[in-house]
């Protein structure tokens, strides 16, 4: 095996204004020699981001940009909320600049007056932290990543990349009892929503590639709103609205470990005032993707947010249909983020659709689940991951719809594993690439969670792990999904058995919703809630 059979390869970005793939003298478009860790959860995620910030002095660089900031939102209990730890950092003299999606009203559930309050925060310490609202009409800025940079101790240098936002909700952990600050959300959540997520943590020659990919949208000469409204009220809240320099980028880190990464974005063809590094737009990760998905034979493993857009699936299902021995694992939302009496059936109406899709290039061979905790209640899956065949691994802030793919500003990681995994000699599908330690590791830590199987002994000691193949992977989810949905209709008499999934089946839509639904699901809205005259120039 060769990355470049899996990874994209130079100029097959479709973004030529961007630095990353310039970066490196031997012209490669990716990194090697890193170390590549999963923080599965926020409560893990936020422990480490805590100690990692807390080890900062005078002089280091502290990057990040976030879809919602909470500045309460506590890392590790009392003491430990996001903006007294990022304030008490600008106060030791780190760097600490930031980039927080502007946002639209609160009224819409949006968290414009958060956003705000968290930016004014970072400023009034000695920080400096910009709204952004450079986007597409109606987009938004996604990304979710954090640069801990130390000139003069490299060794500490790690940035943190995936799905989460360092905002309320997102601090659980494996046992799922939700966040105690919570957001709203739709009724069957609870007052606690259950919420499972992941983020990476890397170290190695790639910290620098996710910093230059922070440099670059800092830099963006265009006005960071275009509103003659937000800015009077930006002038009103005495608001920083011009960028300042940042320090030069120092030496990428080291090498740490033996992970390939490669990053892959997406970014809007922005109206008037392109983005000077992606002039036209970068659908990177929907290349990634695509390009990945042409190799699959044995096991698409996929936990998603949505799940939605019979465009954005119609690659898995093409993949599907070429090879009749590949099987699909889906993790999604059991329900709605929220309720509505429009919104709820809209999203509905657009994941049937693109599960009905699947289902026709894979029949039985595509499985989709629901997530719930040891009560019984619905856990909320934020996570953004896929793993093919144990040996491509995606892990970032895009979900799998079209408004992830082409018009919101999105970060992922694309890592391939030098090792391979000794614990199944045989390669998945017959294949030559063979499974790699971390795809498959990462696969294997998400399923055994879901099934309530430790497994740590085949971890410790190299032994095989039945689920290490895929069919028995796959034939574990459906048994365990069919007795807990069994005892469920039975009234839940006797001891519950193992396991978190639930076999999705989406509810059943009044003719009321349906006929409000279905036709601003085809007509005037994609599934993802933007209106159709927003898709120019939206492919890839």
């Amino acid at each position: 095996m060769t990355r470049a059979e899996w990874l994209l390869a130079p100029g097959e970005r479709g973004n030529t204004a961007t630095r990353l793939d310039r970066r490196r003298p031997d012209g490669k478009v990716w990194s090697d020699g890193n170390r590549a860790h999963a923080l599965v959860h926020g409560a893990t995620y936020f422990g480490e981001l805590l100690a990692a910030i807390r080890e900062m002095r005078s002089g280091d660089l502290l990057l990040f940009t976030d879809w919602r900031g909470d500045p309460e939102e506590r890392l590790a209990g009392q003491g430990t909320e996001i903006g007294k730890v990022l304030c008490r950092a600008a106060s030791r003299h780190v760097i600490v600049k930031g980039l927080l999606w502007r946002s639209h009203l609160d009224s819409l559930r949006f968290s414009q007056e958060e956003n705000r309050r968290f930016g004014k925060e970072i400023e009034e310490a000695g920080g400096e932290c910009l709204l952004d609202m450079r986007v597409r009409p109606g987009g938004s800025h996604h990304q979710k990543l954090v640069v801990l940079r130390h000139p003069g101790r490299p060794e500490l240098d790690v940035a943190y990349v995936g799905g989460i936002d360092l905002c309320r909700n997102r601090n659980d952990d494996a046992t799922h009892r939700g966040d105690r600050q919570s957001l709203p959300m739709a009724a069957a959540y609870g007052p606690h929503p259950p919420w499972h997520d992941v983020q990476l943590a890397l170290r190695g020659p790639v910290v620098a590639d996710v910093e230059a990919v922070f440099r670059e949208r800092w830099q963006d000469p265009a006005p960071l709103t275009r509103s003659p409204v937000t800015r009077l009220r930006a002038l009103m809240h005495r608001e920083d609205t011009d960028a300042d320099s940042l320090p030069p980028q120092v030496t990428d880190p080291a090498p740490r470990g033996r992970h390939t990464v490669q990053l892959l974005r997406t970014y809007p063809n922005r109206l008037l005032l392109g983005y000077p590094f992606a002039p036209d737009g970068e659908r990177s990760i929907a290349r990634g993707y695509l390009k990945a998905l042409r190799r699959a034979r044995a096991l698409i493993y996929v936990e998603d947010q949505y799940l939605w857009s019979p465009r954005v699936v119609a690659c898995f299902a093409r993949a599907l249909s070429r090879n009749p021995g590949l099987l699909m694992i889906g993790v999604i939302p059991t329900v709605p983020e929220q309720d509505g009496r429009i919104t709820g059936p809209m999203n509905l109406v657009g994941r049937v659709t693109a599960l009905d899709e699947l289902r026709r290039a894979g029949g039985d061979r595509v499985a989709v689940y629901g997530l719930e905790n040891h009560a019984g209640t619905p856990v909320y899956v934020h996570a953004k991951v896929c793993v093919i065949d144990d040996v491509w691994a995606s892990v970032g802030s895009d979900n799998i719809n079209l408004r992830s793919w082409t018009h919101d500003s999105e970060l992922s990681c694309a890592v391939i594993d030098e090792s391979r995994d000794p614990r199944q000699p045989r390669d998945p599908g017959g294949l030559g690439d063979g499974a790699r330690v971390f795809a498959r590791d990462l696969r294997l830590e998400l399923m055994r969670e879901h099934l309530d199987v430790q497994g740590a002994e085949g971890r410790q000691t190299g032994a095989p792990d039945a689920l290490c193949d895929p069919a028995t992977a796959f034939g574990a989810f459906v048994e365990a999904a069919a007795a807990l949905d069994a005892w469920h209709e039975a009234g839940r008499r006797g001891p519950r058995p193992p396991g978190r999934l639930r076999g999705y089946t989406a509810p059943g839509l009044s003719g009321t919703e349906k006929a409000l639904a279905t036709p601003l699901h085809h007509v005037l809205v994609d599934p993802d809630g933007r209106p159709m005259g927003l898709r120019r120039r939206n492919t890839f």
